[in-house]
């Protein structure tokens, strides 16, 4: 009996240990917070790059360049250049996930170039208002008062209202439409990630957006003027309700953008210059900037930070902005934004052939009363970065340049461009000199200097007509025309 009490009590010890050993480390290994998230799939897709397509953080540092901000924790981060397109680093950039209200940019894009003039008035029905989703942020539109297009888009960019896009929706033919045309131009764009449900970016099945396509959404969105002042306006007056014999009254709305307007914790960014952002409880936060310094422009999308600081999204988007001002020309871009399909600027990284969206036709940006983000409050560099990205040239001759700038070939810098341009346009007033002298000499000879000139000035306008051809189709190439409970952006 002693000896098997002995081994009994062996038994009963090594078993206890065991216990004690493992535990803890089993306890371990289920707190970690990388069992709390989750993981991003094993094959994403490649567009625009080899490296874009892999799991993980993406950067290719070169000599004297910076590393990465330390503790970012989104689940998909990018950083890009605004003009050339390089990306500059990512973190799953194709990892598709709830986009929240930086979807409205898309929307945006999409629908803004078909409700002109900006001054059209619309009543809102009752009904218009019917299938705005429960919980959902608003910028508080009454139904059988009136607004202006200009208010509501105001509406849909500073406080992200649902009840501004589905008015607009219904303006633009019905929300299904809207969505349909969203999901058009998202393919015309190869937003190829993007599944568009609903138009405003409310939770709902299958919705899904990833943080490249949202930056090829706002790299579009960006080329268009209205689009650009809307995003960058801080704050503006909204009509509010009209009362019985009284004159209608209006309230203040400021732009959700932390970035912009700032906060507890949130200095306004230098140089942001737009664009959108987003929550809700499915998709978590979610942003899209971009913000210009010394002439050079970026994008940055981050998605739904698992950081419990407040703001975390818009400092982590600071972060990467700052980081990629630093490393700017000392990294290796791991990959690039895609141009449209209807572009085909010879990388071999777009589409050719697609028909061009229709509807681009360009409105006024928005009126003098709205408040756009300057350096009187923390923001400089706003006014350049919009003329930058806008692409706002003269058109010339070669309407291919126009396109160019819009979206760079790679490998071709702004200096050449513009070296090209010069030379493209003194060749063209060396050879305008030399027809006008051969047109003088042919109306001396002939005594028909009268009848010259009125051709002349025929063909003056002929050439005019022209450029007001080409500058229409530039802008027209780049646009088409478990449901969570609360939608705060």
């Amino acid at each position: 009996m002693p000896a098997l009490k002995k081994i009994a009590l062996t038994i009963t010890s090594a078993a206890l240990l065991s216990g004690f050993v493992l535990s803890p480390a089993a306890a371990a290994d289920k707190d970690t917070s990388d069992d709390k998230q989750p993981k991003p799939p094993s094959t994403m897709s490649s567009l625009g790059g080899e490296q874009l397509g892999k799991a993980g953080t993406q950067v290719n540092l070169g000599p004297g360049a910076p590393v990465l901000p330390k503790k970012l924790s989104g689940r998909s981060w990018i950083v890009a250049d605004a003009e050339s397109g390089d990306v500059l680093a990512a973190h799953n950039s194709h990892w598709r996930l709830p986009p929240a209200s930086t979807l409205k940019m898309l929307f945006a894009d999409t629908v803004l170039p078909a409700l002109q003039p900006t001054t059209l008035a619309h009543k809102v029905t009752e009904n218009e208002l019917s299938g705005v989703g429960e919980g959902s942020s608003l910028v508080g539109i009454k139904e059988d008062h009136t607004y202006t297009v200009h208010d509501l888009w105001l509406g849909v960019f500073l406080r992200s209202g649902n009840d501004a896009v589905h008015v607009l929706s219904e303006m633009y033919g019905g929300v299904q439409k809207t969505v349909d045309a969203m999901q058009a131009h998202a393919e015309e764009l190869q937003a190829l990630d993007t599944v568009v449900v609903s138009p405003d970016g409310y939770d709902a099945p299958r919705q899904v957006s990833s943080a490249y396509d949202l930056t090829l959404i706002a790299r579009s969105g960006l080329q268009k003027k209205d689009f650009r002042e809307y995003a960058a306006t801080a704050s503006a007056d909204f009509p509010g309700e009209k009362k019985k014999g009284k004159k209608r009254e209006s309230f203040e709305i400021s732009n959700t953008n932390r970035l912009i307007t700032g906060d507890i914790g949130v200095d306004p960014y230098q140089g942001i210059a737009g664009v959108k952002n987003g929550y809700t409880t499915h998709a978590g936060n979610t942003f899209t900037g971009v913000a210009e310094r010394n002439g050079k422009v970026l994008l940055v999308t981050v998605m739904n930070p698992s950081a419990e600081e407040s703001h975390a999204v818009y400092k982590e988007a600071a972060h990467l902005l700052d980081w990629g001002f630093a490393a700017s020309g000392k990294v290796t871009p791991v990959g690039q934004l895609v141009p449209p399909r209807s572009l085909d600027t010879g990388t071999g990284i777009g589409g050719k052939g697609a028909t061009p969206a229709a509807g681009a036709v360009q409105g006024p940006g928005g009126q003098a009363e709205a408040t756009h983000a300057s350096a009187s409050n923390g923001s400089s560099g706003v006014g350049t970065a919009l003329a930058i990205i806008g692409g706002l040239l003269v058109v010339l001759a070669a309407a291919v340049f126009l396109v160019n700038r819009r979206w760079p070939m790679a490998g071709r810098t702004r200096q050449t461009e513009t070296d090209a341009a010069e030379t493209a346009a003194t060749a063209a007033e060396t050879k305008d000199a030399e027809d006008t002298g051969k047109a003088g000499k042919s109306a001396e000879d002939t005594g028909e200097a009268g009848k010259s000139a009125e051709d002349t000035g025929e063909a003056g306008k002929d050439v005019e007509d022209a450029g007001k051809d080409v500058k229409g189709d530039s802008e027209g190439a780049g646009a088409t025309a478990s449901a969570a409970p609360t939608d705060k952006s």
